[in-house]
């Protein structure tokens, strides 16, 4: 059985990034200049597209870190 027509025109929805991977607060506030510098050497604490504290593993070679809700993403490294 096919999906009903008004899903299947939609399809997923894509969230913006609305806070800051670091402090947590509204990305759209203020500058998060201290934010952007530390986050060359530190995780994402917080998920930048919900706000929940993310769970985060630092390695040898890079670190993960995983919201509940929205999955996780890694280090480049």
């Amino acid at each position: 059985m096919a999906a009903p027509p008004e899903a299947a025109e939609t399809g997923p929805v894509a969230e913006p990034a609305g806070w800051c991977d670091r402090c947590g607060e509204a990305a759209g506030t203020g500058t998060h200049d201290a934010c952007r510098s530390a986050r060359a050497l530190e995780p994402p604490r917080y998920c930048p597209r919900c706000r929940r504290r993310m769970k985060v593993q630092v390695f040898p070679s890079g670190w993960s870190a995983r919201c509940v809700e929205h999955g996780g993403i890694a280090s480049e490294s």
